[in-house]
């Protein structure tokens, strides 16, 4: 059976769930809406942005003159912290309250950059961050999972072009985090060992879907990726969560990301737009030693800088599906790093 030509589907090992996979779509001649691609060029400070060093914000406090990262508690907060403990049990309907705080994280001051054009070194101020803020966060009781993740580009719902990302922390472990928590400590129950790790490990034998890797981490497309250029990211040590690395791996990391990154802007040569988070350990005091740590990046083009991938109509009701494969997309994504 040739799994390039016909329709499948694959598992995901981490959600217990499946995604068809349909690669002779691709040849179909009509390819969708071509939407006109404007390349803005962006100075390297704005004087009109609420992110930018030295400006002020929509709630009046002004940015300090930062120079390599700067974090701050986001001024329209989906989550708020002081709030009463609730809940709602009347019948069919449940509702209960969500304590959390949300930070903005500007990767840079300047203002014209996105991760794909700073260096690993530069990269690597923003790792510490992630790492400090993980630690402080997930340190007060009412915290039990911080989530870290950035959506770049107009077209994933970013309201500012300054290279930013967000941190939310809440109370209780958000839906896709409880998928996983579960596969894994299930797995390392029976086994011993890490599922992502020896997924990993797996992968590397078989050497068909690896993007790129350095001393520390597999960059590599997963067999059950949904989007079209879906990466993840992962240590080759069963590290829980991204305080456990030193300083040497906070670099590595930081190479990862460049590499990819710069990558994918190099696809259709246009700044990439995707949504990237990290899925690591919750902080809740209990044993999370089953977790390994892993960021993933779901980039929504498909066929050039204007096609864009939508989950729509089946993939709304029944389950999502790709067109190209994910051994396709690797070859695309290797050839450019």
């Amino acid at each position: 059976m040739n799994f390039q030509e016909y329709s499948h589907k694959r598992y995901n090992i981490l959600t217990r769930e499946w995604v068809l996979v349909s690669p002779h779509r691709s040849k179909r001649p009509w390819q969708g809406q071509e939407e006109e691609v404007v390349k803005e060029k962006r100075s390297k400070h704005d004087p009109n942005c609420y992110l930018c060093a030295g400006n002020t914000r929509a709630n009046g406090e002004v940015n300090p003159k930062y120079e390599q990262v700067f974090i701050f508690n986001n001024d329209f907060a989906a989550l708020q912290e002081n709030v009463e403990d609730a809940t709602l049990n009347d019948g069919l309907l449940r509702a209960e309250t969500e304590k959390g705080i949300c930070k903005v994280i500007c990767f840079s001051p300047d203002h014209s950059k996105s991760l794909a054009e700073m260096s690993p070194d530069e990269i690597s101020y923003v790792v510490k961050a992630w790492k400090k803020e993980y630690q402080e966060l997930g340190a007060k009781e009412f915290i039990n999972y911080v989530q870290i993740f950035e959506n770049k580009g107009a077209v994933m719902g970013c309201s500012n072009p300054h290279p930013h990302g967000q941190i939310w922390s809440q109370s209780t472990l958000p839906n896709e985090v409880l998928k996983k928590d579960a596969s894994q400590k299930e797995y390392f129950q029976s086994m011993k060992r890490s599922l992502l790790l020896d997924y990993m490990n797996q992968e590397v034998r078989i050497g068909e879907r690896i993007v790129y890797e350095n001393d520390a981490f597999l960059v590599f497309v997963p067999f059950w990726a949904i989007w079209p250029y879906e990466t993840m990211i992962a240590p080759k040590e069963h590290f829980q969560s991204i305080d456990l690395l030193n300083r040497g791996q906070e670099f590595l990391f930081a190479d990862a990301i460049s590499k990819i990154t710069r990558a994918y802007d190099n696809v259709f040569e246009t700044s990439f737009p995707y949504s990237a988070g990290i899925h690591q350990a919750p902080t809740n005091r209990e044993d999370y030693t089953h977790w390994h740590f892993h960021m993933s990046f779901y980039p929504p083009l498909l066929r050039s800088a204007s096609v864009k991938k939508f989950m729509v109509g089946y993939e709304m009701f029944g389950s999502p599906q790709r067109d190209i494969t994910p051994e396709q997309a690797v070859d695309r994504l290797k050839a450019l790093i």
